[in-house]
């Protein structure tokens, strides 16, 4: 899959509708969007708007009702869930709010784990899996387990977990969510990091610290694409 393509995720026309008991939600409608590579946009809006939704979409969890999404030139909007499955493996990182580290794993097999999915060789992943927690500062504590570190040293760990595979994009979901604000500032700051280093960010947010962080913010409501939203509307 080509690395220089812009835009680098296109979405065109894309809606999500979901069916429970005859009635019809409309998580997404007519959702147009194009994320250049490099870019560090952030999604906010109001709970229920469909932030999610949209980024299940984008991390290949979930798929469109209808539209396209179109991600480093490749369509993936009618991939099979295997074929989903390979991409996402290879093409996304995911940073989750509660961390979603595993507890009787190291630090370093938790970051190793997703490298091994990938088929990756135990001598790239074992160099992958170095830089990535050099890269966050936590090579010291490569054989401890989650339970032995901080909320921001989990959040970190996470964060090297999702480089560590070198992805076209990073999709963080309130990444500072569960943290306190020393922790969160500096999950933030290593996040503006990679974004100044090339990486691509996608951040569901609530946190206004983001919403200045980020070169674009895109506003949802009601599953639409709300253009020219106020810095200071209520998202929370």
């Amino acid at each position: 899959m080509p690395l220089a393509i812009d835009p680098l995720i296109r979405l065109t026309g894309l809606s999500k509708i979901f069916h429970t008991d005859e009635v019809e939600t409309h998580a997404l409608s007519g959702i147009d969007l194009d994320i250049k590579a490099g870019e560090y946009v952030a999604v906010c809006g109001p709970s229920g708007c469909g932030k999610t939704t949209l980024l299940s979409i984008l991390g290949l969890l979930d798929t469109p009702s209808e539209g396209s999404f179109v991600l480093a030139g490749e369509p993936v909007s009618t991939l099979s869930a295997a074929q989903r499955a390979r991409v996402r493996a290879r093409a996304v990182g995911f940073i989750f709010q509660a961390f979603n580290l595993i507890g009787d794993l190291t630090v370093y097999q938790n970051v190793e784990l997703p490298l091994k999915y990938r088929g990756m060789p135990a001598d790239e992943r074992r160099s992958a899996v170095l830089a990535a927690l050099d890269r966050v500062g936590l090579l010291h504590r490569l054989k401890h387990y989650p339970s032995q570190l901080s909320g921001g040293q989990q959040q970190r760990v996470a964060v090297a977990r999702a480089v560590a595979g070198r992805p076209l994009v990073l999709l963080a979901d309130e990444p500072t969510g569960n943290l306190d604000s020393a922790n969160g500032a500096e999950v933030t700051a290593l996040l503006r990091e990679l974004n100044q280093d090339g990486a691509t960010l996608v951040v569901v947010t609530h946190d206004p610290r983001y919403l200045r962080e980020a070169r674009r913010t895109v506003y949802l409501f009601d599953g639409r694409l709300v253009p020219g939203a106020p810095l200071d509307v209520e998202v929370a």
